[in-house]
């Protein structure tokens, strides 16, 4: 009888191992691409910072810009009321 339930025991363990093998596989797989995924989202987020800091310095270069063209309509006043 003690074979019997060990026989029974040993098997359902055996069936168990080869339950869990195949999620213990994926589970490997999962946590790869979650620390894939993980990396992609700071490498996104670094080019987000780099982003905003361009936009920015383009911003400033624009109203640099405008203030020379500015300044250039204002010298081209003043030499034409000078040539005159």
């Amino acid at each position: 009888m003690k074979w019997v339930v060990l026989a029974a025991v040993l098997l359902g363990l055996v069936i168990l191992v080869l339950a869990v093998r195949p999620v213990v596989g994926r589970l490997g797989r999962l946590r790869r691409a979650a620390l894939t995924l993980q990396r992609r989202q700071a490498e996104a987020e670094r080019l987000q910072t780099t982003a905003l800091a361009l936009q920015r310095e383009v911003e400033t270069l624009r109203l640099k810009t405008e203030i020379t063209q500015e300044r250039l309509a204002d010298i081209k006043v003043k030499r034409g009321a000078h040539s005159r």
